[in-house]
C-alpha cells in the first residue's frame, strides 16, 4: 500500500571415513538444537490458550491472532482499586501478569472485573517486588489513572476492555464508524487515541484519500481469484494529527494479517487506514489497534466510493478525496451502536 508522499596436499586415505563422522555428529547436533527450539516454541498443551481458555486462533499465513495479544507498556504504573496484591500475587512475565487480568474478564456479559494489570519486572530496580502482578479495576478505562512514567520506572503496565468497552466513534458527515480499540495488542497506540479523546476535539483529522474494492475483491473483502492485487487498495485513509498536539511517533506494535474493518497505523503514524479487504499479501506490516464494527462498515465503503481524482505517490497510482471528509472523535458504547 503505498504511503502518503512526503517523503595442496594430498589428502590421507582415512580422510573420507573422518569427514563421514563428523558429518554424522553435526547432524546430530543440528538435530538436537532444531528439537530444543521447537519444543520451546510449542510449550506445554494448553500454551496456546488464551486467558478465558480459547484456543488462539491462527490467521492464513499461520501468525497468532488479535484474541491471542497480551502486551503493556514498559516504565508505566497505572492506578486503580486493587482486586489481586501483588505481593501475593507473583509471575514470572507481563503476559502471564496480562492473562491474569483477561481471566478476570471473560465473561458476555456485565463488566470486568479486571480491567488493568501491573506488573514489576525489572529484576534490579523491583528488588523484593520482582514478579509482583497487581490487578486493578479502573473508574473509567478509557481514562485510566496514572502515574508519568519514566526510565527508573519498575512497573510494565496494560489495560484490558471487555465487551462493549474501549469503542470510539469517528463521527463524519456520512454517519460515525464505531472502532474496537485494542490494547492488549498495541498498548501505545491506544494510549494515544484515548489522549484525542481526552482533548474533546481533533480538528484537522480527517480522511483523504479513498479507494473502493473495484472488480478485484468480493463483498467479503476476499481477493478474486487471478485478478491483480491493486490498485485500487481497497480502503480509505486519513490522519490522526490534531492540530496543536505535538506527535510522536508510535513503535511498531502487534502486525496481525489486515482484514475487513482492520484498523492500522501507515508507518509509525499518524497516518491510518481501514481495510475494505482481506490484505494477506501484505503480512506482518501495518500495527493494527482496533477494528470497525461489522454494522458500521457500509459507512466505510460508501466514503470509499466519493468522488476522487489520480495521483501518484512513490510510483504508486491513487485515488484521493476530491473533497476531504472530516472526523471527530468521541467515548462510545458498542452495545448500543449495535442495538
Amino acid at each position: 500500500m503505498a504511503r502518503k508522499q512526503t517523503d595442496a596436499a594430498e589428502p590421507a586415505r582415512c580422510a573420507p571415513l573422518i569427514l563421514f563422522f563428523l558429518g554424522l555428529i553435526s547432524f546430530a547436533l543440528a538435530y538436537t538444537l532444531l528439537s530444543t527450539i521447537l519444543a520451546s516454541r510449542a510449550g506445554s498443551p494448553s500454551s496456546n490458550l488464551d486467558s478465558s481458555g480459547s484456543v488462539g486462533l491462527k490467521g492464513a499465513d499461520g501468525e497468532d491472532s488479535i484474541d491471542a495479544c497480551c502486551q503493556g507498556i514498559e516504565n508505566l504504573e497505572l492506578w486503580g482499586a486493587a482486586v489481586k496484591w501483588g505481593s501475593d500475587h507473583k509471575f514470572n512475565s507481563s503476559k502471564e501478569c496480562c492473562r491474569a487480568c483477561k481471566a478476570m474478564c471473560s465473561g458476555n456479559d456485565g463488566p470486568c472485573l479486571c480491567d488493568t494489570w501491573v506488573f514489576c519486572g525489572n529484576r534490579n530496580a523491583c528488588g523484593s517486588k520482582f514478579g509482583e502482578c497487581w490487578l486493578k479495576k479502573q473508574k473509567d478505562p478509557m481514562a485510566p489513572d496514572r502515574q508519568e512514567g519514566g526510565q527508573t520506572q519498575s512497573w510494565t503496565s496494560g489495560l484490558i476492555f471487555g465487551k462493549g468497552v474501549g469503542v470510539i466513534g469517528l463521527e463524519t458527515e456520512y454517519g460515525t464508524l464505531h472502532i474496537k480499540l485494542l490494547p492488549e495488542c498495541s498498548s501505545r497506540s491506544v494510549f494515544y487515541i484515548l489522549e484525542l479523546l481526552s482533548l474533546r476535539h481533533c480538528a484537522g483529522c480527517h480522511f483523504y484519500r479513498a479507494e473502493g474494492r473495484g472488480e478485484l475483491w468480493d463483498a467479503n473483502g476476499n481477493h478474486v481469484e487471478n485478478a491483480p492485487l491493486g490498485p485500487p487498495f481497497a480502503l480509505i485513509q486519513g490522519t490522526f494529527e490534531a492540530q496543536g498536539t505535538k506527535f510522536n511517533k508510535i513503535p511498531t506494535e502487534a502486525c496481525p494479517t489486515i482484514r475487513r474493518g482492520t484498523v492500522a497505523w501507515v508507518g509509525s503514524g499518524p497516518e491510518f487506514f481501514i481495510s475494505l479487504a482481506n490484505h494477506v499479501e501484505w503480512k506482518k506490516v501495518y500495527t493494527v489497534f482496533g477494528s470497525v464494527i461489522p454494522e458500521d462498515m457500509g459507512i466505510v465503503e460508501k466514503i470509499a466510493q466519493l468522488p476522487t481524482r489520480a495521483d501518484v505517490w512513490n510510483n504508486i497510482n491513487v485515488t484521493v478525496l476530491e473533497k476531504p471528509v472530516p472526523l471527530m472523535l468521541r467515548q462510545a458504547n458498542l452495545k448500543a451502536a449495535v442495538e
